[in-house]
This record gives structure tokens, C-alpha cells and sequence, in this order.
């Protein structure tokens, strides 16, 4: 009998350690799955857009307001005189004695054109003149003398005459070929070089007058009462760090079909400044106004490439995605994004 016991409690001994830690283990895993917690039924939880708005911000409100709209009318610089200098005769050219950008000055010498033919012409034709003449003398004295006709004596008038016209149109024809300059200026372009051929009518070279200089720009016929004649504008060029001020000193009577404008002419006062003929400038003229939101540039923050406002909305501020259009001073045209009474802090809180 105390055998069977013995037996039975060593039995006991031997299984109670692995039952008991299988049971713990039993226990653990059902309490972390939190089967012996209190359950909550799902359900949304309440969740308020943006951020709070801090005590004493300061708001300001958008308003809309007309404005007019900035036009920028394009155009570019001309000499009120520039001039095409061309041959008028087919010669070889002899020497070119300027280049582009030269200074030259009214009678200067620019270019000669070969005249060796022209001068051999007239040598023979001064020749002709003087045996047309003497011939002319003899027959004159014949005539007082009565030993001749009234016709011969006609004839070698008219001779004569013809004669000398001929030395005239060569000794004008030889003229052509010394091209001096027409009046102070600048050399724009050189067409040719020294040896080339140059026709009647071709282009050897251009030039312009620096000292009178305009600018010439399309304006639109809508805009035409900002630009009356004598009233000063204001021209902004290419290279110049200064605007140009300039004097309306004409418009054309005509109206572009296509573009719908007229050539407005200004007279321009570059203070000392050399300007160039096809110099790129601008005008911006008021436009018709529009309603639009301006808001001040202190309201308006940046995150990577967005534009963005503080919307206030109760006692919370919402951000605010924007287009900004137009700067003037410290006040900024709102595109989009923005209505008219709508609130935004005046100095926006750092989100993070």
C-alpha cells in the first residue's frame, strides 16, 4: 500500500512542473490578446481641421477692390534719320574706309568706287568738246562772213552742246563713285568689302543719326489716350538700368487690320546714352480696372513651391493654398484662393 503511494506521488512530482507551465503560458497568451480586458465598440473619433488660434493674433480681413490692369506694350528703338547708302553705277568697289560703328561726319569720305573707266570716257569726251567748239568758232566766223550756212552753223551748235552735256553726265557719273557721308552719324552696317562688285541700287553700307533716336511701338487703339501727343512716357530698354524718358511726337493715321493698333512714335532723351536702332524697350500703361484681392506681402508664407495664407475659421486657422499676381509696394493681388471678407492672421503662426 505505501508502496502504490509512493509510486503515485512520484508520478505527481514528475508532470506537475510541465502541466503548470503550459498552463502559464496558456494564461499569457490569452491576457495579451486582451480577452480579460473591457471592450470598446468602434466608432469615429471627433477630429477639428488646422490649428488653434493662439490668443491676441492679429487678423486682417480680405477685401476686393478695382484696380486697373498693367498693359505692357512692346516696341523698339529707330533714328528718326537712317539712311541706305548704295552705289548707282556698276563698279568694282576701291576702298571701303569705314566699318560698323563708326563715328563719321557729314562729308567724310566713306568709300570709292574704281573710276578709271569713267575717267578715260571723260578724257575722251573733253577731247570732243574742245574740237566741238573749235569746230563751232569756224563755223561762227564763216557765217559773219556770209561763207557758210545758217544750218551748218546750227549743227555745230548743236554739237557743241551735246558735247559738253556728255562731260557733264560723266563728270556727274564720276562723282557717284566717291560715297561721303550725308550728314553726322554712326555706321549701322557694311554690306561689301574692298574688291567686291557693286551694282546700281545695291547697299553698301547704312548709317543713322545717334542724336535723334525714338522709339516706335504698336499701341493698341484702346490704350491710344494714355499716349497723346507731347506727353512724356517713360521707356524701358534693354541694357539700360534707368528708364528712358521720352515726348509722343507722333501718331500714325493708321490702323493695323490685324493687331488692331497704331504706330505710336516717341521721342527719346537717354541722358548721354548711345542707343542702337532695334534696341527691344517696353511700356506699362494702366488698363482697363478689375476687381481683385490684395492682401498685405507680410500675410503670405512659403512651403517648397506653394504660396499660402492662414484662413481663420472660428477659433481655428486653416492653410490656405494661393496664386499671387501683381506686387505694388507691399500689397500683393491674390489670383485665387482668397474670397472677398474672408479672415486671415496678419502674421502667420509656424506650423510643426
Amino acid at each position: 500500500m505505501n508502496t502504490t503511494k509512493e509510486q503515485f506521488g512520484k508520478i505527481i512530482r514528475m508532470v506537475w512542473r510541465p502541466v503548470a507551465g503550459l498552463a502559464g503560458l496558456v494564461i499569457l497568451v490569452v491576457w495579451s490578446s486582451g480577452m480579460f480586458e473591457t471592450k470598446v465598440k468602434p466608432g469615429k473619433q471627433e477630429s477639428r481641421p488646422g490649428m488653434a488660434l493662439p490668443a491676441g493674433a492679429r487678423t486682417v480681413t480680405a477685401k476686393v477692390v478695382p484696380v486697373p490692369s498693367p498693359v505692357e506694350v512692346v516696341g523698339t528703338v529707330a533714328s528718326e534719320q537712317y539712311v541706305n547708302l548704295s552705289a548707282r553705277l556698276p563698279a568694282a568697289v576701291q576702298v571701303m574706309a569705314v566699318a560698323a560703328g563708326d563715328t563719321v561726319t557729314n562729308g567724310q569720305v566713306l568709300a570709292t568706287l574704281d573710276d578709271r573707266d569713267l575717267r578715260e570716257q571723260l578724257a575722251g569726251a573733253e577731247s570732243l568738246l574742245r574740237q566741238a567748239g573749235a569746230e563751232y568758232d569756224r563755223t561762227r566766223q564763216l557765217f559773219d562772213r556770209a561763207a557758210t550756212t545758217d544750218q551748218a552753223r546750227l549743227a555745230a551748235l548743236t554739237q557743241l552742246e551735246a558735247a559738253r552735256a556728255r562731260v557733264q553726265q560723266l563728270r556727274v557719273m564720276l562723282s557717284y563713285t566717291v560715297i561721303t557721308a550725308p550728314f553726322d552719324g554712326i555706321i549701322a552696317d557694311r554690306r561689301l568689302e574692298a574688291g567686291d562688285l557693286a551694282a546700281p541700287g545695291m547697299i553698301l553700307m547704312s548709317m543713322y543719326d545717334s542724336r535723334r533716336m525714338r522709339f516706335e511701338v504698336p499701341v493698341p487703339v484702346r490704350l491710344l489716350s494714355r499716349f497723346a501727343l507731347n506727353r512724356e512716357i517713360v521707356v524701358s530698354l534693354d541694357g539700360l538700368e534707368q528708364p528712358a524718358k521720352g515726348v509722343v511726337t507722333e501718331i500714325v493715321s493708321e490702323v493695323d487690320p490685324l493687331s488692331r493698333s497704331r504706330k505710336v512714335k516717341i521721342r527719346l532723351n537717354p541722358s548721354g546714352v548711345q542707343l542702337m536702332p532695334g534696341t527691344y524697350g517696353h511700356i506699362r500703361v494702366e488698363g482697363d480696372s478689375h476687381d481683385a484681392v490684395w492682401v498685405s506681402a507680410s500675410v503670405l508664407y512659403r512651403i517648397g513651391q506653394q504660396e499660402l495664407v492662414q484662413v481663420v475659421e472660428g477659433d481655428r486657422i486653416i492653410r490656405r493654398v494661393v496664386k499671387t499676381g501683381v506686387i505694388q509696394d507691399d500689397q500683393v493681388e491674390v489670383l485665387s484662393g482668397l474670397s472677398d471678407g474672408e479672415v486671415i492672421l496678419a502674421e502667420p503662426v509656424k506650423e510643426g
